[in-house]
């Protein structure tokens, strides 16, 4: 193509009126030009911010739909081909569609085809495996598929024949199959080997023995498929432990955890890194695999080249790793961040062990002090973590000592002795001289160690008064709660609340959430509560919203007028429209659940709320408090609601809620299939909480199928 022709109709086309992730898309004009220009500065810069705004973490915009041919002519014409094809595959790949119809920007590539499958006959190699993936993408099969079979057919290059591969099977997984069995020959080179199990999996083909022994035989893989474009399947390994995992049939799991248990026993290095972090995903996504694979990893902890990788995921699933309790604890016994990791996994496994070994090095300890502390999820209670014993004691007071403690280290001493509550009375010295530097967590410390009577308790007391009265003024709120916990005096609780409602800041919900607990003993704040709502006439912000229904909360319970929280909450539900507004919608629901009938006026909003499923179990509990069941507007029936709560818990769209619906909604709602469900969310392999922080995942799963579990039993299942 030439060049002179590739930028026709550019200033045809309505840019400033299209969109694309940051807003006008009239700066897409001036990329492209950028990109037929000579000025390779320009050009890279151009192409790095089309990977951000019209293709943005995935997402296509209308913009990206129509630069889309113009990014085809400019690859045609020999201008950064490779780069723009890869742009271009990746567009077509997108099911993340703002604003435009679906697969509307994988057709307008597709339309392209004319001029991208030419470019499979390059004489350069990276642009002949970036048309490949271009192509693959289009779903056109009638005419992508016979250019992709023919380039096969003669393709020399091994990446360009793994990505033809793959790009065969996503246009037509029937009529590639024999192309990626072929690719199984143990003759063939390594790179085309696990592009063949790949295409096999792709193709969902049946795993067999072929594939599991051709995957072996290649393995360590990573570095076969480093050129290639998939992101999913940059590490082979795990991505073929993720398709058969994600079947959910007894072969499937069978299949991925004897691939795994072959890995892992596999004496070169190389493989078993590689075969340690398909462990990983596999325990993340599969409730079945830590028990699987414990034993499988005890041995590498003889192997120091292991350790470094095994540790984070014992770390995981510490509850599933008993048996690791020896070997952890002789590694706990050595130094640096091993010590530490292997401590910080003990100490879930066998706390009784780890507290001897906390006690000897703990400046040394910062993992293993964070889970006893609970501030790793570790702690599904408010217990402790770690038995109190007078050894550990001695080692956090003289480190709480130290003047020079800062960051997270001198917040978890004082966690740590808050769950050992009054036997920790020894350390009140210590706490009283950190309470500068820990002002939110040392009046918890010091609430909790606090002796029942005497001069200890009233010097702790002092303190706090203090506190509240010259200490940092972000503590000054937590030493009051802690003080009024202690004397029961509201008067500077009630003090600390009003100068947090009169500041507006992050910790208005806080205080707000104690002047409720302070009912009637907060009458006289009952202006300040009213003048800290935010404006509805104004663009509110989430914290706002947040703080609205915490105050709102804080009315009702100190006034008994559940009218005025009403009118707040359907201004909160009108402004909280959307995902984003995830936990404020939330909130909001389980207040108006709480109100009961009063919520009445909050229907209409609440049943629109149903609609998203982060927020209808919310609903759902909302509309259940409001009223009986023959009040509820068909077809929102019990029925209904049931569905659309066990949908959202299956998605692990606020789970807790979902539980708390269903039981609210009660046994006769509920039919057997509502019932299968429930049971199977509880005994399901696939994991259900499948995103989040690491180290809380498993935990976090684990303890949603105890909470389905004790749902059922509540009903009578």
């Amino acid at each position: 193509m030439e060049l002179a022709d590739v930028l026709t109709g550019l200033d045809d086309r309505p840019w400033a009126t299209l969109v694309h992730a940051y807003g006008s898309a009239e700066d897409v004009p001036g990329g492209l030009r950028a990109l037929a220009g000579t000025d390779t500065q320009a050009a890279e810069q151009a192409l790095y911010e089309f990977w951000g705004n019209i293709l943005h973490q995935g997402t296509v915009y209308p913009a990206t739909a129509e630069a889309v041919p113009f990014l085809a002519r400019l690859a045609a014409a020999g201008r950064r081909s490779a780069d723009l094809l890869v742009l271009l595959g990746s567009i077509a790949a997108s099911s993340d569609e703002h604003g435009l119809a679906p697969g509307a920007c994988r057709e307008a590539v597709a339309a392209q085809l004319p001029v991208i499958l030419p470019l499979l006959a390059s004489d350069d190699a990276g642009v002949r495996q970036a048309a490949a993936w271009a192509v693959g993408h289009t779903a056109a099969g009638a005419e992508a598929w016979p250019a992709l079979e023919r380039r096969w057919a003669m393709e020399q290059e091994g990446i360009v024949r793994a990505e033809l591969l793959a790009a065969m099977v996503r246009v037509d997984p029937a009529r590639s199959v024999a192309a990626a069995t072929a690719a199984l020959d143990s003759a063939g080179p390594a790179e085309l080997r696990i592009a063949g199990v790949l295409a096999c999996l792709d193709a969902g083909l049946p795993w067999d023995a072929t594939q599991h022994d051709t995957l072996l035989s290649v393995l360590p893989a990573n570095d076969l498929v480093a050129g290639r474009f998939d992101d999913e399947q940059r590490e082979p390994l795990q991505a073929v432990v993720d398709v058969l995992l994600r079947r959910d049939t007894d072969q499937g799991r069978e299949a991925a955890l004897a691939l795994l248990d072959a890995a892992l026993r596999t004496p070169a290095p190389e493989v078993r890194e590689e075969a340690v972090w398909a462990a990983d995903h596999a325990c993340m996504i599969s409730r079945a695999a830590p028990a699987r694979l414990v034993p499988l990893l005890l041995p590498l902890l003889d192997d120091p080249s292991s350790v470094p990788r095994v540790l984070p995921l014992l770390g995981k699933i510490a509850e599933q790793a008993g048996p690791a309790a020896a070997a952890l604890a002789r590694l706990a016994g050595s130094g640096g961040d091993t010590a530490d990791r292997a401590l910080a996994a003990l100490m879930t496994i066998a706390p009784d062990q780890a507290a001897p070994l906390l006690a000897i090095d703990l400046p040394q300890r910062p993992r293993a002090l964070a889970v006893a502390a609970g501030a790793r999820g570790v702690r599904a209670t408010d217990e402790a973590a770690l038995p109190f014993t007078p050894a550990v004691l001695d080692a956090v007071r003289r480190r709480l000592a130290d003047p020079e403690l800062s960051g997270n280290e001198p917040i978890h001493l004082a966690l740590l002795l808050a769950s050992w509550g009054k036997a920790a009375a020894a350390a009140v010295p210590e706490l009283l001289d950190a309470l500068p530097r820990i002002p939110l967590a040392g009046p918890k410390a010091l609430r909790a160690v606090c002796p029942d009577e005497g001069a200890i308790r009233r010097r702790i007391q002092r303190r706090l008064a203090k506190a509240v009265r010259q200490g940092p003024e972000d503590g000054r709120l937590a030493a009051a709660h802690a003080l009024y916990e202690l004397n029961g005096e509201p008067h500077p609780l009630l003090t600390a609340i009003r100068a947090e409602l009169a500041h507006g800041g992050h910790r208005l919900p806080q205080a707000a959430q104690l002047a409720a607990r302070l009912g009637k003993d907060a009458d006289d704040i009952v202006p300040d509560l009213r003048a800290a709502l935010s404006d509805p006439a104004q663009d509110r912000t989430i914290p706002q919203l947040d703080g609205d229904v915490a105050l709102a909360d804080a009315l009702w319970q100190i006034t008994g007028d559940a009218d005025e929280s009403v009118r707040v909450l359907d201004g909160v539900l009108a402004a909280a429209d959307g995902p984003w507004f995830r936990w404020t919608g939330i909130r909001a629901a389980r207040l108006a659940a709480r109100l009961g009938p009063a919520a009445q006026p909050l229907r209409p909003a609440l049943e629109r709320m149903l609609a998203t499923p982060l927020h209808a179990p919310a609903a759902a509990l909302a509309l259940t408090a409001i009223g009986p069941e023959e009040e509820l507007r068909e077809p929102l029936d019990r029925g209904t609601l049931a569905d659309l709560v066990l949908d959202a818990a299956e998605s692990n769209a606020d789970p807790d809620t979902a539980f708390e619906a269903l039981s609210a909604l009660g046994a006769p709602a509920l039919t057997d299939e509502h019932l299968r469900r429930l049971a199977a969310l509880a005994d399901r392999d696939p994991r259900v909480v499948d995103f989040g922080l690491e180290d809380e995942i498993i935990r976090k799963d684990e303890r949603l199928r105890a909470r389905a579990r004790t749902t059922l039993a509540a009903l009578g299942r």
